[in-house]
């Protein structure tokens, strides 16, 4: 006796079409189940789940060798979405219900129950089609109804196999996915002062840059970093489904779909795995769970150089690719980075008020986790200083800042302006122009020529932070509403390149 169906699994996060294959050897004395097909202990232990969900939904099992294979058989199986499809597969070749087509998705609980999976998002955007039917656990509902596929939800067990041999299929209830966006809980009219951090990150905002930030503990790093994702464009529908399927696949989504900017701010002794992704059941890291947000690195010293390094590829490419030697992963990671940090050890070199303590070998031996390429691909490098009580109390007396309300309409206005530039392009944003483009698109007046070029032979500059800073001040430019780069443009992209701190004398 011989059945299939379908299910699916997630390989990282990638949807793999799994076909289950059951055959029943009635005629053996022994009544077991092997599975084959490379599963993992999850998947080897769905037999006791199916025999207990079996007895406690009065469903009967049949008599003899059970064999159930999962092709193809060269790829590892993980986790337990396969259950469902098992125990329905083992019905099916033993008679119990007709024969069915569509794609099982689920796992069972010891009293019969189909319970919430992780991947559902992703493996019905991969796999539907008109002509396909998924049957899924009832839990995931939410995420099945953003997809538009065709779906069968249930409960437990008896409920889908009855409904299989009736053909009555339940009707349920649920709510259309909304795509409307949280307001936050935070806001840039909660900062006092600080005008040029503030311009700075508008500015980041606008064109898509990397951002650090350098300055005393205290002053206010963390709490700019927080309220950066509340002055950037709401998730468009398409950012919101991406955003979606990622944290779906590794389990991290509940009962909504992402509808905020991810904002992730990994702590420094993180490992290049988790930051990056890998393991040995290769899984994304947080770089891929900032994908479509930003990705915030607090102490940024105190991270591990290779982690560090590990992020060459991400912030240049924006995916990142991880390799093995039985498969080849790649994650997409298209985030904006928002990195923190002290300018010394004891944290007060260049501070007006309190004295530094480090020895220069001390300051440089700090930066020193911080490599050349690394800074190269920091767009934009601020002072974020002490704020004096003075000027902190007379604006909290008199009138707040600037909303993000109001900063995220001239962002806004700026990225349109950017999508019409570029709409030959395959990119967006000012911050992923190739150097050819920036050579197309970006034009300097004469004034704008001469200062870039005193700047550039003094410091001597990578042309990787010539193209950087060409795009910030093309940035500049369109938030200042002005076709060609000019002097002023540029004079404040230079600002943002070596005003944090005298990289000179600690590198």
């Amino acid at each position: 006796m011989f059945f299939s169906t379908k299910s699916a699994v997630i390989v990282g996060i990638t949807p793999l079409l799994v076909n289950v294959e059951v055959d029943i050897n009635s005629r053996s004395v022994k009544r077991d189940i092997n599975i084959v097909g490379l599963p993992d202990t999850a998947v080897k232990e769905s037999k006791q789940r199916i025999l207990s969900a079996f007895k406690n939904s009065n469903v009967s099992m049949p008599d003899g060798l059970i064999t159930v294979n999962l092709a193809p058989g060269d790829v590892k199986k993980e986790g337990t979405f396969l259950d469902f499809a098992i125990a329905l597969a083992i019905l099916g070749a033993a008679k119990h219900i007709p024969s069915f087509n569509a794609v099982v998705i689920g796992e069972l609980g010891l009293d019969g129950s189909v319970k919430k999976v992780k991947g559902v998002l992703p493996i019905l955007l991969e796999f539907q089609n008109p002509s396909t039917t998924f049957i899924i656990p009832a839990d995931n509902i939410p995420e099945a109804v953003a997809t538009k596929a065709k779906f069968l939800p249930f409960k437990n067990l008896y409920e889908a196999v009855q409904a299989i041999k009736t053909g009555n299929f339940p009707q349920i209830e649920y709510e259309t996915p909304s795509f409307d966006i949280e307001n936050h809980e935070v806001d840039f009219s909660d900062i006092r002062g600080h005008l040029v951090p503030k311009r700075a990150l508008e500015v980041a905002a606008s064109g898509g840059h990397n951002v650090l930030m350098v300055g005393p503990p205290g002053t206010g790093k963390t709490m700019f970093a927080r309220r950066f994702p509340t002055i950037l464009p709401p998730m468009s529908e398409q950012e919101i489904i991406e955003t979606s399927k990622i944290y779906s696949a590794i389990g991290l989504l509940d009962s909504k779909l992402i509808t905020k900017r991810p904002f992730r701010s990994p702590h420094h002794t993180s490992s290049a795995v988790a930051i990056i992704g890998g393991g040995t059941n290769v899984k994304p890291g947080e770089v891929t769970l900032a994908h479509n947000g930003v990705l915030f690195l607090d102490e940024l010293p105190e991270f591990r150089r290779d982690v560090l390094e590990a992020l060459r590829e991400p912030l240049e490419d924006g995916v990142v690719t991880v390799s093995r030697s039985k498969a080849t992963h790649i994650f997409p990671a298209n985030f904006q980075l928002i990195a923190a940090m002290n300018p010394c050890p004891c944290g007060y070199y260049g501070d007006k008020e309190i004295a530094c303590k480090c020895s220069s070998y001390e300051i440089r031996r700090y930066w020193k986790n911080i490599s050349g390429p690394i800074l190269d691909r920091i767009d934009i490098q601020i002072q974020v200083p002490r704020v004096s009580y003075e000027e902190m109390r007379g604006k909290i007396l008199q009138t707040d800042g600037e909303s993000s309300e109001q900063i995220r309409e001239r962002v806004m206005k700026a990225r349109e302006k950017q999508m019409h530039r570029y709409k030959e392009e395959n990119i967006k944003l000012n911050a992923k122009l190739t150097h050819k483009m920036v050579e197309k698109y970006i034009r300097l007046d004469d004034k704008a020529e001469e200062i870039l070029k005193l700047f550039v032979t003094k410091h001597k500059l990578s042309g990787r932070a010539i193209d950087k800073i060409l795009k910030v001040s093309r940035t500049i430019a369109d938030l200042n509403g002005d076709d060609i780069v000019d002097a002023r443009a540029v004079s404040e992209a230079l600002h943002y390149r070596l005003s944090s701190v005298d990289l000179e004398f600690v590198l």
